[in-house]
């Protein structure tokens, strides 16, 4: 792999800490050891997308179960065991346990992924404990996220819309449907202390000269019908257009595939990765309903500056308040935990968008999936650009606590 292995200095102490655990691992084995991980990354994506619940943060705290198992299962390994199969069936024992319990309809396709696992590990006393170790870690991490909040229907417990005023979130066309992810903000983080640890300061007041600049991008840029937006910048707006977690199921292979890190620190990673979004989701949920900021769409049509009834945004206005952008907030943690743990570049990288059928993008940084999110929801007209820059300092602030403070989670139980 062609990558740059330099770690920012404000994490450089945290993943220093974690990256203690895999020092011992055999190159030799590192071929091997990666198709193992890997086969089991890609039967998780295809585990959820089959069968994935209807709130993304909900999938992503599947990620975070199966994966922190992994991760406590095969950071260290018995004395007198083989080390490569060892943690090769405690990384399936793991994953294969929280899935199976979290998505049962899937049993069969899980059952024969394990057996097929286990049938390249060889027999006898390492494969044993290692299943033994991964399904035991499965069952404490599933134990300790019973009633945490994030099932779908504690996400989006019903929201009582405040009276309209300036500022003030309203629902939005076209369908004005309820508030989504108001039960984010009170579900229960994996490492956070509180939900509002990191929530963020006001968003720019309605009669600052930062407000009238973002409402004025906005308009100009982001309309359904604007001259002003280049077929290149519609174009971004489209590919960021899906679910963040769809989006960065691939850049995250992509990390994980290139990793020298060994199977310990390919199951940390996916681990350290979700956990950290589950945790930045619930603190956007906590700045959103906090500030409760009303949406573009809804400022341009009713708001003082030059109301535009007729104005429409290039894309549907997600129902839920504007400060931070959620997609940034992902954004912001997904490049933070990436670059401290595989290097802020990477070699080239091609993905596509289910949103944008026909493109292809290629990527050398996770700063530009970043940047182009920062740009993408100005363009769709659905978010300010201060709300984009604040969701890419919130999440990247949950994710250097959640690298800061591995060794807590990652601890065996």
């Amino acid at each position: 792999m062609s990558s740059t292995r330099t770690r920012p200095a404000l994490v450089v102490l945290g993943a220093a800490a974690l990256l203690t655990a895999s020092t011992a691992v055999p190159q030799a084995s590192a071929a091997h050891r990666t198709s193992t991980a890997l086969a089991w990354y890609d039967t998780t994506a295809e585990t959820i997308a089959t069968v994935g619940a209807s709130t993304q943060i909900t999938n992503s705290r599947t990620w975070a179960i199966s994966w922190l198992a992994a991760a406590r299962a095969t950071r260290s390994v018995p004395t007198g065991v083989e080390r490569r199969a060892y943690q090769e069936a405690a990384l399936a024992g793991a994953v294969h346990r929280a899935l199976v319990t979290l998505a049962p309809s899937r049993r069969e396709q899980l059952d024969a992924k394990f057996k097929e696992t286990l049938d390249a590990v060889p027999d006898g006393t390492a494969e044993e404990r290692g299943v033994a170790a991964g399904e035991h870690q499965a069952d404490l991490v599933l134990e300790s996220r019973v009633g945490d909040g994030l099932d779908p229907a504690s996400v989006n417990v019903p929201y009582t819309v405040k009276p309209a005023a300036p500022g003030v979130w309203q629902p939005t066309p076209p369908d004005y449907v309820p508030a989504a992810q108001y039960g984010n903000r009170v579900a229960k983080p994996f490492l956070l202390k509180t939900q509002s640890q990191f929530r963020l300061d006001p968003p720019p007041a309605l009669e600052s000269a930062r407000y009238a600049a973002d409402l004025a991008e906005v308009r100009k840029y982001g309309a359904a019908g604007s001259t002003a937006r280049s077929a290149q910048q519609t174009e971004t707006a489209t590919f960021w257009l899906g679910s963040s977690l769809t989006l960065y199921t691939e850049p995250l292979r992509v990390a994980l595939s290139r990793t020298d890190q060994g199977i310990a620190g390919q199951a940390r990673l996916v681990a350290l990765f979700h956990v950290a979004l589950v945790d930045t989701q619930i603190a956007t949920s906590d700045s959103k309903y906090a500030y409760e900021r009303w949406r573009p769409v809804t400022a341009i049509r009713t708001g003082a500056i030059d109301p535009d009834p007729g104005w429409t945004p290039l894309h549907t206005t997600p129902a839920h308040p504007d400060y931070p952008s959620g997609h940034n907030t992902y954004a912001g943690a997904a490049q933070a935990v990436l670059s401290a743990l595989v290097g802020p570049r990477t070699a080239p990288f091609e993905l596509t968008s289910p949103t944008a059928p026909g493109v292809t993008r290629t990527y050398t940084t996770w700063k530009q999936l970043a940047d182009e999110n920062v740009d993408a929801r100005v363009f769709s007209g659905i978010h300010t650009r201060s709300a984009d820059e604040a969701g890419i300092t919130l999440g990247t602030n949950v994710a250097r606590y959640v690298l800061r403070n591995t060794g807590r989670l990652l601890a065996s139980r």
